[in-house]
C-alpha cells in the first residue's frame, strides 16, 4: 500500500493539549506499552476530526491495523468528551455576557430512507440535530447532545432544558423564527408579510445580531468529519463534544 503525507491545520498547542490529556489517561488506566507514543495517538484523532480520514488511510500512515486505529480514535475522542463543559457551566460564563445566541444545525449522516426519526424534512436530508450557543461575538460556548434530525429545533430546546435554563440564568438569548413561542427570554422575529415599519426595523436588527451566531456553524463544519458523519448515531454527541473542547483548546 502507498502512503502519502499530509497536512492539518491545527496548531501545535492543540496537538500538545490532547498529547497531555492522553498521556494522563494513560497513567490513569497503567498502560505499559503501546504501538503508538501519547502525541501520535493524538495526531491520528485530530487527523481524523479535522480531515475526515478514513481509519483504513489513519492505519496505513501510522503503520499499525485499523481495529486499532478505530480504539485509539474511539479512546482519545472519550477523553476529549467528558471535558466538555455542561449547560450549567456554559450558562454561568454566559451571565457575563449582554446576551447569547442560539441556533440548531443538522449534521449529515448517511441512513436510508427508511430510517424516518433521522430525516429532517426542513433540509430534506438525513442527520442529527444539535443546538449552539454562541456569545454575543459568534464564538462557540456550547454544544448539545444530539437528537434525530426529525426533531423541530423548539422540540430539541426543550428537551435539552435550554429555555429553562436561559430563563432561570435572567439572560437574553436571540433566535430565529423556528423557536416562535419558546417564551422565556428567548427573543425571535416578528412573523408576517405586512409588517409595520418598526417591526421591520426590528427584524433587521435582529438579523444581523443573529447572523454572528453563524460564525459558530461554519467552526463546526470546518471539522470535515461533520460534514458527513459515517458512524453510530450513539456515537455523534462525544464527536461533537471532542470537537467543542479542541476548538476552546486552540482558540
Amino acid at each position: 500500500m502507498l502512503v502519502y503525507p499530509s497536512s492539518n491545520d491545527l496548531s501545535s498547542r492543540t496537538l500538545r493539549f490532547l498529547t497531555e490529556r492522553l498521556t494522563a489517561r494513560r497513567q490513569e488506566i497503567g498502560t505499559r506499552w503501546r504501538r503508538l507514543t501519547a502525541g501520535r495517538q493524538a495526531l491520528l484523532a485530530l487527523a481524523r476530526l479535522r480531515c475526515g480520514d478514513t481509519y483504513a488511510r489513519l492505519a496505513a500512515g501510522s503503520g499499525i491495523g485499523i481495529a486499532t486505529a478505530y480504539r485509539y480514535i474511539r479512546e482519545a475522542v472519550d477523553v476529549l468528551a467528558t471535558l466538555a463543559p455542561t449547560l450549567a457551566e456554559a450558562m454561568r460564563i454566559a451571565r457575563t455576557k449582554a446576551f447569547v445566541i442560539l441556533d440548531g444545525t443538522l449534521l449529515p449522516i448517511d441512513r436510508i430512507a427508511a430510517e424516518a426519526p433521522y430525516y429532517s424534512g426542513k433540509h430534506k436530508r438525513h442527520g442529527m440535530n444539535i443546538q449552539v450557543l454562541t456569545d454575543p461575538f459568534g464564538r462557540l460556548s456550547w454544544a448539545s447532545p444530539a437528537l434525530p434530525g426529525s426533531t423541530h429545533d423548539l422540540t430539541a430546546a426543550r428537551t435539552h432544558g435550554i429555555v429553562e435554563a436561559l430563563t432561570d440564568a435572567h439572560l437574553k438569548c436571540r433566535a430565529d423564527k423556528a423557536y416562535q413561542g419558546a417564551g422565556g427570554s428567548i427573543r425571535v422575529p416578528f412573523r408576517g408579510r405586512r409588517l409595520k415599519r418598526w417591526q421591520r426595523c426590528h427584524n433587521s436588527t435582529h438579523a444581523k445580531i443573529r447572523c454572528l451566531g453563524e460564525q459558530a456553524m461554519a467552526t463546526l463544519k470546518g471539522w470535515r468529519l461533520l460534514r458527513k458523519l459515517r458512524c453510530s448515531t450513539n456515537r455523534i454527541t462525544a464527536i461533537v463534544q471532542a470537537v467543542l473542547v479542541l476548538h476552546h483548546a486552540s482558540a
